[in-house]
């Protein structure tokens, strides 16, 4: 699968488009009811195989893991030397400047994979595609029994419904925009939302990190609209890209004068992130996951939690996996603690 993002040429300030391909797909599936789908992202030169395996021997029954893997690009660090990896970087430094062309290419391969999970449609906003709408509602509904056709009369309202089991949807649109989805008769414990989250080791955390970011300020970098609902993002020995400019400047700047209320706001205070990072890591300075965590939270984020581990180099161990599993069992409110 491949994505273009535009990018502005040297000559006459043109935009160009730059293609990114990416490899192969690895899906673990869960082993018990399906709660969560979270996108995993490896680290750089890996694939998403090595991670599906390690994932799929963790304790969380109620999870789908989507393991892609990074497209083979030419890498400034290694002197121009094609690897996997998600952006480019020529150093890992608090000046290196940003590959915002390829962040928001793997942001976006993040969130298209995605689109076609089981979302909670009770999270459903304002301007979103009614095609998004209607597939939220079949795979949600009543665990995948109901299917919502959807109609559309422009300048006017209109409520249609689909009788369904026990109960009753209804929709509401106005001028091929949906304004609002109203729920009657269905119970709670009817609904079968499924959150879905982020995560990644090393350059992977970041990319996840960067993902985090766009959800919570509403866009990616190149200022398109971000149209995934995470609920959660990890990053395990990794960095927080664009720290000192773009998206994370935004949103300081909505958090200050909007004093927290704003929609921006109020997603970053509501975000749970989760970074782990080792002490002893001579790949990814164990400086840059504190600082990123830090800046998270002077940045709006409410929920951020920090792991550090002595000794523990650019790798992982049990004992983090373990934590790991904790908090997303904790933040996504799964169910069992076993296969």
């Amino acid at each position: 699968m491949s994505f273009a993002v535009p990018s502005v040429g040297s000559a006459g300030g043109r935009s160009a488009l730059r293609a990114f391909e990416f490899g192969r797909t690895y899906v673990v599936r869960p082993k018990g009811k399906h709660q969560a789908t979270i996108v995993w992202l490896h680290g750089l030169g890996d694939n998403g195989s090595s991670w599906s395996q390690l994932l799929e021997t963790l304790p969380l029954p109620n999870i789908k893991w989507i393991c892609p893997t990074a497209p083979t690009r030419p890498i400034s660090i290694f002197g121009g030397f094609p690897s996997t990896a998600w952006f480019d970087v020529g150093e890992l430094s608090e000046d290196a400047p940003d590959d915002l062309e390829g962040l928001d290419a793997s942001a976006a391969h993040v969130a298209n994979l995605l689109s076609t999970e089981p979302a909670d449609s009770r999270k459903m906003v304002e301007g979103a595609s009614i095609g998004t709408l209607e597939n939220a509602l079949i795979a949600s509904v009543l665990g995948n029994t109901v299917k919502v056709s959807v109609t559309v009369v422009d300048a006017s309202l209109l409520i249609h419904d689909d009788f369904c089991q026990e109960g009753l949807v209804a929709v509401v649109f106005e001028s091929a925009q949906v304004f609002s989805m109203v729920e009657v008769g269905i119970k709670e414990d009817q609904w079968n939302p499924v959150k879905l989250g982020v995560g990644g080791f090393s350059m992977g955390a970041a990319t996840a990190l960067y993902s985090g970011t766009c959800f919570t300020v509403g866009k990616y970098g190149n200022g398109s609209p971000y149209p995934a609902n995470l609920s959660a993002a990890v990053g395990l020995s990794g960095w927080l890209p664009c720290a000192k400019s773009g998206l994370l400047v935004l949103l300081k700047t909505l958090s200050n004068k909007l004093q927290g209320v704003g929609e921006a706001a109020g997603r970053a205070q509501s975000f749970p992130v989760l970074l782990c990072h080792g002490k002893g890591d001579d790949v990814v300075s164990f400086k840059f996951g504190d600082k990123s965590s830090k800046c998270l939270s002077s940045t709006g984020f409410q929920d951020v939690t920090f792991k550090a581990y002595n000794g523990l180099g650019h790798y992982t161990i049990p004992g983090e996996m373990d934590e790991v599993c904790a908090w997303l069992r904790s933040k996504l409110g799964l169910e069992g603690t076993s296969a």
